[in-house]
């Protein structure tokens, strides 16, 4: 495994990280057994930042890493994030009382008394100009709840508005290769001051496992069947927004782009990894098996300019039409 610095925090954390959405719910059936399994085989492999919310179970993810720190010695550091159990995104949701106490609930589910680090759960995009929001992110890092804070992003006119407050860390933001806009300004920008970068649903809902098929099944709880087309949250975080047919032909055309040796999610993984802006990038995984191979990425020799290129002329031909301006 190799290992990155995180913006300005000091900590250095593995390259390839782990969303723990997967094992809290949403993504269909997942036992407390094979959780804790994912977990144990992502700090086996090196991975030593998990990413959770408070959302994901209802502190049921957070619960177990909770459980996940009692039981290893390794150095973790554990991000969540805080405002989707609003009933409905506003700015006036974010009031100083409710982040209190989404974090007062972060710290019982996690059992620590100072949470590393918190990011905001793709609020408004109107909150962003609402400085009195990251006013009280501030106040909860002075009151010693929490030791840094970042955001999650659902459009690159967040991330670029959310750097510009100082305090901010981190951006989480949707990087992958049907997501391809935020290396064109914002990683650059980021680099300027310092910003880490986690990138998120980097395999596309699994679809850039290329494991699917036009008659792949979906259990009801699993957002790749009710959010489909943004029914529950934005449609972006399902399949990157990318219509699922032309998602596949897409997959068909990376296929034969994958050098030997390498899986379709570690080939995915590994395009993420070219952009040194990126700090991690943080599939999820609902057992040991797809974790160590996620995790293997890390290690494999890094993708030519011609695949990188080739890469970007899929993206521009079949999808960016898609999604490219929409976030």
């Amino acid at each position: 495994m190799n290992y990155r610095v995180l913006g300005r925090t000091g900590w250095t954390v593995s390259e390839i990280s782990f969303g723990a959405w997967a094992i809290g719910g949403a993504w269909g059936d997942v036992s407390d057994a094979d959780a804790m399994a994912a977990l144990h085989a992502a700090v086996d492999a090196g991975i030593n930042f998990l990413d959770t919310a408070d959302v994901y179970g209802n502190g049921r993810s957070e619960r177990h890493i909770a459980q996940l720190k009692k039981e290893r010695k390794e150095e973790i550091v554990v991000a969540t994030k805080v405002g989707r159990k609003l009933p409905k995104q506003t700015v006036e949701g974010y009031s100083e009382l409710n982040l209190a106490g989404w974090v007062e609930e972060n710290l019982k589910n996690l059992n620590t008394d100072c949470l590393d680090l918190v990011q905001l759960h793709c609020p408004p995009t109107d909150a962003y100009y609402h400085p009195e929001i990251f006013g009280r992110m501030d106040a909860l890092v002075e009151a010693g709840k929490i030791r840094y804070y970042g955001v999650s992003v659902e459009r690159v006119e967040e991330a670029l508005k959310a750097i510009e407050y100082p305090n901010v860390q981190t951006v989480q933001i949707i990087f992958n290769c049907f997501r391809q806009r935020p290396a064109e300004v914002f990683f650059e920008q980021a680099k300027k001051k310092q910003v880490g970068i986690l990138a998120r649903v980097p395999l596309a809902s699994g679809m850039l496992t290329g494991k699917l098929t036009k008659e792949s099944q979906f259990a009801a709880d699993d957002h790749r069947n009710f959010n489909r087309h943004g029914e529950m949250f934005d449609v972006g975080e399902t399949f990157s927004g990318v219509d699922y047919d032309v998602a596949l032909e897409a997959v068909e055309a990376l296929r034969g782009l994958i050098p030997a040796g390498m899986t379709m999610p570690q080939f995915a993984l590994k395009w993420i990894l070219m952009f040194d802006a990126v700090s991690c990038a943080i599939p999820g995984g609902k057992r040991p098996e797809q974790v160590a191979d996620n995790a293997r990425a890390s290690e494999l020799p890094g993708l030519s300019a011609e695949v990188m290129a080739a890469v970007k002329r899929i993206y521009d031909e079949k999808v960016r039409g898609l999604v490219h301006q929409r976030w």
